[in-house]
């Protein structure tokens, strides 16, 4: 099922007007616990700003370094409004980001049948569920990453996403450029990262 960017952003509004905690579209700042900061913070934070008019709660963002390798937990949630990290968890990229399925990623593509992970500002849409169980679309907010509402990349659990596999492996499976999650984790990732919030995601 393919949403255009219209419905995507009327139900994303419905969705979040009954959010608990919403900050005003002003710039915003934040300082993370020493020791705790996401080397993207400053990014996402400008990011944040940026997109203010289409990011109605902007209390928690998310954060992913794909700089960093699949073993490590990459992916950032932030308590904006508090100054720490909610939750750090493992996040896989995209097949066609690392052909050689290195743990590393090498390139971003923002192109339909690439299964390459896309970089840059994403807004939270709605949930729904699908064959990875609950899962949150996401709209790309920017030209590296404008296709992913029609390319289905969204937030979702998956079970080559586990500590175990990171350890033993030295990396976690691929996706299809979805940011997939341990299955254990998605109802906190998805609970944390509502409707209407930025996913930021770099190198």
């Amino acid at each position: 099922m393919h949403l255009n960017r219209r419905r995507f952003l009327g139900g994303m509004v419905a969705g979040s007007a009954a959010a608990a905690f919403t900050l005003p579209a002003r710039p915003v700042s934040a300082t993370v616990a020493s020791g705790s900061t996401p080397a993207l913070l400053p990014q996402a934070l400008a990011a944040l700003n940026a997109h203010g008019q289409v990011i109605p709660n902007r209390d928690l963002i998310g954060i992913v370094d794909f700089s960093a390798p699949s073993r490590s937990a990459r992916f950032d949630i932030v308590d904006v409004v508090g100054g720490r990290v909610l939750g750090r968890h493992l996040v896989a990229h995209g097949s066609g980001s690392d052909p050689a399925n290195s743990g590393w990623v090498q390139r971003f593509s923002n192109l339909p049948g690439s299964n390459a992970s896309s970089k840059g500002s994403f807004v939270t849409g709605q949930h729904y569920y699908g064959r990875h169980g609950r899962s949150r679309r996401l709209m790309g907010l920017e030209a590296e990453n404008s296709a992913a509402l029609a390319r289905n990349i969204v937030i979702h659990g998956a079970s080559y996403v586990t500590p175990q596999m990171a350890e033993d492996v030295g990396r976690i499976g691929r996706s299809q450029g979805c940011f997939a999650v341990s299955t254990s984790e998605i109802a906190d990732v998805l609970e944390l990262l509502g409707p209407g919030r930025l996913l930021f995601a770099a190198k």
